[in-house]
């Protein structure tokens, strides 16, 4: 796993999986590799009323009922589509389950413009095609066709992105659970294998791209993933991921508790402003998910560590911040400056802490920008 720069869940929680398997007694559907109750448990943890010999870690942190919901509609016939705004855990989540019911998190379409049937269908090997003729040795299944002939969870990301057509053709594959090859003459139907299931993700930011049609949406159970926005849920969320990536770059360095809660008190106080805000102008084109939360504190993580004292800093943080958070200028920088004036100052004057250089930093990371 080591020499992998990410691995799958599939992969990087194997051990885990090894053993729940072994341990596990439950009724599986299908051909489900654990069963529904050690699927909820490996997602999100385990607690002392399970009765484990061993700590299963917890892996995606949101409402218990969403995690069951899904569980219980991939044991149906019925497709899975999570839908929610960017950074709300949506792939992550998509990818657990895979892991965990099929042992295999990689068949993946990612839906975008360009995105054809081709890709959730079946393509040629044109050279074996002019050699040997169209045969199902020449042919090169899709990732949705290689789940439908293997009984697995077949993903499709982002499926909002893909065209009106390749949508339509995926209503033939989640109502008829087959596809026909009409290129061969004799063994030119796949049919799909019991545990075939889709999940497919959609952000909701992305209403009037390529809006799903009512018969696909029939197709499909919707589970929607609000932005976590309770502190201590966002909390163990940050500190997972930070500790996830110090550990991959193998990064020795001090993230101090009291910048965690600058960073969460931060996007709070953004998003609080996002909500009372009268038009679009006066928004960050950032989601504010904990998504972004993470990959600022990334940037500052790795430049601290490459270009700093090997620790975080407040002043650090707040550049990174407004480095990640700016996307439109410079309506992005009059946002952030407003909310370092009207907020941060005042703030940092009242509890003092790491509000003032905190405060410093996003002054001059503004000024460099501007």
């Amino acid at each position: 796993m080591s020499d992998l720069l990410r691995a799958p869940a599939e992969i990087k929680y194997a051990e885990e999986l090894d053993w729940l398997e072994s341990v596990d007694d439950g009724p599986k559907p299908f051909s489900w590799r654990l069963s529904p109750k050690m699927v909820r448990l490996f997602i999100l943890g385990s607690e002392r009323s399970d009765g484990l010999d061993r700590e299963i870690s917890q892996k995606w942190y949101g409402d218990r009922s969403f995690v069951e919901r899904s569980i219980v509609t991939l044991a149906s016939d019925r497709g899975l589509l999570l839908i929610g705004d960017p950074g709300t855990g949506k792939s992550w989540l998509a990818e657990l389950l895979s892991a965990a019911i099929s042992r295999n998190s990689t068949l993946v379409v990612q839906g975008t413009a360009g995105t054809t049937e081709d890709h959730i269908k079946y393509s040629w090997n044109v050279s074996m095609v002019i050699s040997k003729g169209q045969s199902r040795e020449s042919m090169i299944p899709s990732p949705i066709m290689t789940a439908m002939e293997t009984g697995a969870i077949g993903r499709f990301e982002e499926l909002t992105r893909s065209t009106s057509d390749v949508q339509d053709a995926l209503i033939s594959i989640l109502s008829e659970k087959y596809i026909s090859v009409p290129e061969m003459d004799s063994d030119n139907i796949v049919f799909a294998k019991p545990g075939f299931s889709v999940i497919a993700t959609a952000n909701s930011r992305d209403r009037g791209v390529n809006d799903l049609s009512s018969a696909l949406k029939r197709r499909f159970n919707f589970v929607r993933i609000p932005v976590v926005t309770n502190k201590k849920s966002e909390a163990e969320i940050v500190r997972f991921r930070t500790e996830e990536l110090l550990r991959r770059h193998q990064i020795e360095l001090d993230v101090p508790p009291t910048l965690l809660d600058v960073l969460l008190q931060s996007f709070a106080d953004l998003r609080a402003s996002a909500a009372a805000a009268g038009s679009d102008d006066e928004k960050l084109e950032s989601a504010l998910s904990s998504a972004e939360q993470i990959g600022v504190l990334e940037d500052a993580i790795l430049h601290s560590n490459f270009f700093g004292e090997r620790a975080l800093t407040a002043r650090t943080l707040a550049s990174s911040l407004v480095g990640s958070l700016a996307r439109r200028e410079p309506k992005d920088l009059a946002i952030l400056n407003k909310y370092l004036h009207g907020v941060v100052e005042p703030r940092s004057k009242e509890e003092g802490g790491s509000w003032p250089e905190f405060l410093e930093g996003g002054r001059d990371a503004i000024a460099t920008l501007s």
